[in-house]
């Protein structure tokens, strides 16, 4: 089954790799690096949530080892590092 975007395009294959850069996107709106898609707008930040959706994709990465293949996990360790030290950066220890 092959999802569409209300009649405009195809959305992407969902993939782990897709899957994982949609959670680190959502993160990134929520620590307002970047423009809500749905809005255009940069919300404020959001500790709570970039910190939920942080430690959702570092339970996926313990959930997943071993299987998954060098360049998804390089990919994740790598996605979670910046995620982190954007956190840090915009929260603190909030």
């Amino acid at each position: 089954m092959s999802a569409n975007n209300d009649g405009k395009g195809r959305m992407p294959e969902v993939t782990f790799s897709t899957f994982i850069l949609s959670l680190a996107s959502s993160t990134l709106v929520q620590l307002g690096e970047v423009p809500d898609p749905a809005t255009s707008k940069t919300a404020a930040v959001d500790p709570l949530m970039a910190r939920h959706s942080i430690d959702i994709l570092d339970m996926l990465r313990e959930k997943t080892k071993g299987n998954l293949t060098d360049q998804e996990s390089q990919m994740l360790e790598s996605m979670l590092y910046e995620l982190r030290m954007k956190y840090v950066m915009k929260c603190g220890n909030a």
